[in-house]
């Protein structure tokens, strides 16, 4: 997987889950399959819905649609950024080194 293909957000506020406490989940860029039933708008607007659909699929640890509907704003906001990153073209992204 390359290094544009993931990224590690580390959370402002732990979510708990049970005996599990997690300050941060590694997302990485999902599938063309696991974008169903998401319009790619939604994502990049960072649509919350959209979000508590996209999240639980690309996350490690596995989220759940409770766990991101418990997340602190800011932690929700920096996935949403990381995911809204992995639909831009190569050459659009901050960090890519043709830029």
């Amino acid at each position: 997987m390359n290094k544009n293909d993931s990224q590690v957000v580390d959370l402002d506020t732990v979510l708990q889950r049970g005996e599990q406490t997690i300050s941060a989940i590694t997302l990485r860029k999902p599938k063309s399959g696991e974008l169903r039933g998401i319009a790619l708008t939604d994502l990049m607007r960072m649509e919350v819905t959209a979000l508590q659909t996209v999240l639980p699929r690309i996350s490690e640890p596995t989220l759940t649609s409770h766990d991101v509907a418990q997340m602190d704003p800011a932690d929700l906001a920096q996935c949403g950024i990381a995911v809204a990153g992995f639909l831009l073209p190569k050459a659009e992204r901050l960090d890519s080194p043709t830029k």
